[in-house]
């Protein structure tokens, strides 16, 4: 992995004595020299790169000790670094690295059982616990989605929920898909995957499951495949077998009332923190990612793992390049070319589509100092810590190894965060630079500012600042430990600012994969 300097004395930093870059901590002008001794012959804003030494053209760029791109000309010493002239070079399409699967894992050294960390949660019936306690409402298909939404604010309306403070709430976890969609396959399986999970998360206290009737994705189809059964917490009805919208509106309606106090018998009761699944997420990353939430939250998810929990850092994309780093911590040969296997996949998927891996990092990104996708990788993979990996899941199969592991998703955050919820996270990590606007009920989304000037404009939004870390007053190290505390206390019921704001209703993204008929 990359050295990270944790205490920066100056407005810049370079992070591995084998960089050719260094990263300006405050907007720079021409003519300023840095404290690496370079006068810059550009203006280089906050969070860029610049040249610490001359980079001939074609030589690689060097930053947290990996090559993120290749000089497009010459450069300078003191030239600001970015799309302008520097690209992926011969990376560009699909290149060879070194795997070296399983060479790098070093044993966690886990904290004595007695001493381990607890929080207060809900345990289900069937042995998992949640962190909330929501009623949902789940639509086979787009053509069920208005009901569903019609159920829930009857509900609200009603004014019936102040009879149950222990319940969160009751959310319409509705999509735009179900129909349209072959009935087998690769994207058919991934709804599946994520219906189930979703209705299976233990964030949930019950669930209803709304159809249509006549669609692709046929409710009793799933209920055979994974052998469910209604049940005072699980019910299941379409439009057509009830006599159309009102009265499937009402009988969605009634069964959420009987639903009410069966859901509301739960109590929370000490935890231990080995039952936490955290999902790792970031989204509007900038030049300070990589430098400061990234690697905090890192250093939280494993001390995490070190109390027997798990952290499943995902978005395939936003670790292309870098997922080398992974594979030399993969506990097994299997585990880290389950990994390659996935990376390939979307090397042919952008392909197919004529896209490029490299298609990432967004407009914002680049703004915030990011230029190209392995300088994002490598800041990106930093949250998930140190650690073994332990295994890798497609997107929304359910995670049941602990420790650190991955699932392949999409870098979109709401997609990518959906299927982290489906294969049983109950508990989200959410980095940003930019300030992604972000919610992800029934899982409470804890922000990570990664500079004090965006935790300063968006506080409404932002949990933990970061950008401290840059400024010499905290260590990545004690940060992590202040990520990890915060993570016990919101699994115990304190608040993020994501669900103080309401944010979460919408977040529910299943993954599209495949032709749409």
């Amino acid at each position: 992995m990359f050295e990270v300097m944790t205490k920066p004395i100056a407005r810049t930093l370079v992070l591995n004595s084998a960089d050719n870059v260094a990263v300006a901590l405050a907007t720079l002008e021409v003519g300023a020299v840095t404290r690496e001794g370079v006068k810059l012959g550009k203006r280089v804003p906050r969070g860029h790169k610049f040249t610490v030494r001359p980079v001939g053209a074609g030589e690689p760029i060097v930053k947290f000790g990996q090559i993120i791109g290749f000089a497009t000309q010459a450069l300078p010493a003191g030239e600001w670094v970015h799309e302008h002239n520097c690209d992926m070079g011969a990376l560009g399409g699909a290149f060879e690295r070194d795997y070296d699967y399983c060479a790098g894992v070093v044993p966690v050294e886990m904290v004595p059982t007695a001493q381990r960390a607890t929080f207060e949660g809900y345990r289900r019936a069937n042995g998992k616990v949640g962190t909330r306690n929501y009623l949902g409402i789940l639509t086979s298909v787009n053509c069920s989605a208005t009901v569903a939404k019609f159920m829930a604010e009857a509900i609200n309306r009603s004014g019936i929920l102040e009879d149950y403070p222990n319940i969160d709430g009751v959310i319409p976890f509705v999509h735009g898909t179900g129909c349209g969609m072959a009935g087998q396959g690769e994207g058919f399986d991934i709804l599946r995957r994520t219906q189930w999970g979703y209705a299976s998360n233990p964030n949930l206290g019950a669930a209803l499951l709304v159809g249509l009737g006549c669609e692709v994705f046929q409710i009793g189809r799933m209920k055979e495949i994974y052998g469910i059964e209604d049940s005072e917490t699980f019910q299941t009805m379409t439009i057509q077998d009830s006599g159309g919208t009102r009265k499937i509106i009402e009988w969605g309606v009634e069964h959420i009332k009987a639903m009410l106090p069966v859901a509301a018998r739960a109590r929370r009761e000490t935890i231990p923190a080995s039952e936490l699944i955290l999902a790792l997420q970031c989204g509007g990353s900038d030049g300070y990612s990589g430098i400061t939430a990234n690697p905090a939250l890192g250093v939280a998810a494993d001390i995490l793992v070190r109390h027997g929990g798990t952290a499943i850092l995902s978005e395939t994309p936003e670790i292309y390049g870098a997922e080398h780093l992974l594979t030399r911590r993969a506990v097994s040969r299997e585990v880290g070319e389950k990994l390659v296997e996935r990376i390939h996949w979307w090397e042919d998927y952008t392909e197919r589509n004529h896209g490029e891996m490299n298609n990432n990092p967004s407009p914002g990104n680049k703004l915030g100092g990011l230029t190209t996708i392995l300088e994002k990788s490598l800041g990106a993979a930093a949250k998930g810590g140190t650690t073994p990996l332990t295994a890798v899941y497609e997107y929304a199969e359910p995670v049941r190894e602990k420790g650190f592991v991955f699932m392949d998703t999409p870098g979109f955050d709401p997609v990518s965060a959906t299927g982290q919820v489906a294969g049983g996270a109950n508990i989200l990590a959410f980095t940003t630079g930019r300030g992604s606007a972000y919610g992800c009920k029934p899982v409470p989304s804890i922000k990570l500012a990664t500079n004090s000037d965006l935790y300063r404009r968006m506080t409404d939004d932002m949990d933990i600042n970061c950008g401290d870390i840059v400024e010499g007053t905290a260590t990545v190290e004690e940060k992590g430990e202040e990520i990890f505390a915060r993570i016990l206390r919101v699994a115990s019921g304190e608040k993020t600012k994501s669900e103080i704001l309401g944010y979460g209703d919408n977040e529910f993204v299943p993954w599209q994969v495949g032709a749409v008929m």
